[in-house]
């Protein structure tokens, strides 16, 4: 009985690695969003860090198109990376458990 809780106690400690790998990773995957047929342009990592905005110039003269566009860019970029997240984490978390494949 006290093996099996050892072992669980065990497998909980490296899925929790695991997980902190992962999110160290998720740091350094970037993944970009766009908008206006690339008038703005979102790069954000897996873990939901904006790390650049590109706005091109044209667009600049138009606050409400500028604005409509960084929010689809950003909303593009964001999903992008929350599928990203959870796919690691998942993986991660199985890998912890001994559930990996």
């Amino acid at each position: 009985m006290f093996g099996d809780m050892s072992k669980m106690m065990s497998q909980l400690q490296d899925a929790q690695k695991n997980v902190e790998e992962a999110k160290k990773r998720l740091n350094n995957i970037l993944v970009e969003g766009s908008s206006g047929g690339g008038l703005v342009n979102v790069t954000v990592t897996a873990n939901k860090e904006v790390k650049k905005i590109d706005i091109n110039e044209h667009v600049l003269e138009d606050k409400e198109a500028v604005e409509d566009y960084l929010i689809l860019a950003l909303n593009d970029a964001l999903a992008k990376a929350e599928k990203i997240n959870e796919q690691e984490m998942a993986q991660a978390a199985k890998n912890g458990m001994g559930l990996g494949f």
